[in-house]
């Protein structure tokens, strides 16, 4: 008998572990496919920009006690060559806008020393788009809000930061967003 168990348990687990992974994979496509997107999509995007917009730093001291519902006006993009988004997620990382100089022709952000070294003290921004159930939506940002890597966008939200995080992130649960042309 023990001869058995050791032969058969080992792939009496694997074959428990590809099933449920497969019931897992089945219930969220399944999920997805329920979600009116239309009907989220108009729920969540803002016909106008939202007055009082933070920067990702100023939103940092605002939440640092206790979290807290604000307006935080960012670009998506990811740090250090990293993708933003989260496939199949309603989330992407915001990072702080350049000052007000970045805005001359011809000026490059990463080129800039003083965007630079502002921009590598500010902390990211975990934007994530929750359900009435409280669980992210699974549905893709771009496919959801037609975003794409290094727009500009304010997010309305309940954000909070963890101060005892390696990394200087705000998770923002997001309730609206607004895409600036």
């Amino acid at each position: 008998m023990n001869l058995f168990h050791a032969l058969f348990r080992p792939k009496a687990l694997l074959a428990f572990a590809v099933f449920f992974g497969m019931q897992l994979s089945f219930y969220s496509n399944g999920n997805a496919a329920s979600i009116d997107i239309d009907n989220v999509r108009t729920s969540l995007m803002l016909k106008n920009e939202p007055a009082g917009a933070m920067t990702p730093t100023a939103a940092k001291a605002a939440v640092a006690k206790a979290p807290k519902q604000l307006v935080i006006a960012g670009r998506i993009a990811g740090s250090q060559g990293m993708d933003p988004f989260v496939k199949g997620k309603a989330s992407f990382a915001m990072l702080q806008l350049p000052d007000d100089h970045g805005s001359q022709p011809g000026h490059n952000a990463d080129d800039c020393p003083f965007c630079k070294k502002r921009l590598a003290n500010a902390p990211m921004v975990a934007v994530q788009f929750v359900g009435a159930d409280n669980k992210e939506l699974p549905i893709d940002a771009r496919d959801l809000f037609g975003v794409k890597d290094g727009e500009e966008v304010v997010i309305r939200g309940v954000a909070s930061f963890n101060a005892k995080l390696a990394l200087p992130i705000i998770q923002l649960q997001a309730d609206g967003i607004y895409i600036r042309k």
